[in-house]
């Protein structure tokens, strides 16, 4: 004794049904879109405006320059090691460290840079900086 439910001829589903997919979907789409717009509020403000400022001096810069023929240089002015030992010391004695920017031409000795770099460590400065271009 068998059972038969519906008729011999009717197949099986050939195909997919996208029906349900394409509901799938859209709830994903409207989901997302709810969330999106809760992540990112737009709220306008109206802010206070105050009148304090930051007060921060900008640190001291020393340009040091050495040109190819040895040269040291304050800024601009041309001087020797033994007064930049000297002026180095003063700076030194401020109480605030100064960055000292080392601006040396790339045929320069490499002894003048060490030796530069020699007294601004034996006078306690160590923000030092290369410059190039």
């Amino acid at each position: 004794m068998a059972f038969q439910l519906g008729d011999d001829d009717v197949q099986g589903m050939n195909e997919m049904n996208l029906i349900p997919l394409i509901d799938i979907m859209l709830v994903l789409m409207i989901i997302f879109l709810l969330t999106a717009t809760v992540l990112n509020p737009t709220v306008p403000l109206d802010l206070p405006k105050t009148s304090a400022t930051v007060n921060e001096t900008p640190p001291e810069v020393i340009q040091i320059s050495i040109d190819e023929d040895a040269g040291i240089f304050w800024d601009d002015k041309a001087i020797s090691l033994e007064a930049l030992e000297v002026r180095l010391q003063k700076e030194s004695a401020k109480g605030k460290e100064p960055s000292i920017q080392l601006r040396a031409d790339k045929d320069s000795k490499y002894d003048t840079v060490a030796q530069v770099l020699a007294t601004a460590s034996e006078a306690g400065l160590s923000k030092i900086a290369f410059v190039n271009e």
